[in-house]
């Protein structure tokens, strides 16, 4: 089996991870996790919008397309609504003040980004096995040693020290939290990163 680590990129840029939790617990004062309607184990927060449109952020807005095989027939189905990622590039006023924007402005300088999002994963829960349109760019908040992200047939558990990583998202992949406390991550989608 040909083990692929590429799928991982961990990239030349660090931030504060005391102020990445602080800005946390800032926007936490101003917004819960919500997620689709009849949809568990899912929590987001968009930090940015389609530039004066909030309803860009609500219900599936907020989880986006994904393609799953969801039984043993190996046949794949598409899921949830088709997003313009490229329009969402107003941050939202809302959360301005926090270090997230300084941490928006800095990646805006190096890459196209999509929706960028404060994304949850409870305790005990797993995604389910899924690819997505483009690459996605992580930033771990809170993490403990069994979340675990697996591309293809690879786990690599990413963590919570400010790194940043870029990771191979249009594989098949999941992401689950084996721990007891919830998994925190800053993400964003990357429109203008090619895997080698």
């Amino acid at each position: 089996m040909n083990l692929n680590f590429n799928d991982f990129q961990k990239q030349d840029i660090k931030f504060d991870i005391v102020r990445l939790r602080e800005a946390y617990e800032d926007v936490l004062k101003i917004k819960d996790f919500s997620g689709p309607k009849g949809v568990s184990n899912f929590g987001a927060i968009s930090l940015t919008q389609i530039p004066g449109d909030p309803e860009s952020i609500k219900g599936h807005k907020a989880r986006g397309v994904f393609w799953t095989k969801p039984d043993g027939s190996g046949k794949e189905v598409i899921r949830d609504e088709e997003i313009n990622e490229a329009a969402y590039s107003e941050f939202i006023e809302d959360y301005k003040d926090t270090y997230f924007k300084e941490v928006f402005d800095v990646l805006s300088t190096r890459y196209k980004l999509g929706r960028v999002r404060i994304l949850l994963k409870q305790p005990r829960s797993t995604l389910s096995w899924h690819r997505d349109p483009e690459p996605r760019l992580h930033i771990p908040i809170i993490t403990n040693p069994g979340s675990i992200m697996v591309i293809d047939n690879v786990a690599k558990h990413l963590p919570a020290d400010g790194s940043v990583w870029i990771t191979n998202n249009t594989k098949y992949h999941n992401a689950f939290n084996g721990g007891e406390e919830n998994r925190i991550h800053l993400v964003a989608c990357v429109l203008n990163h090619k895997f080698s």
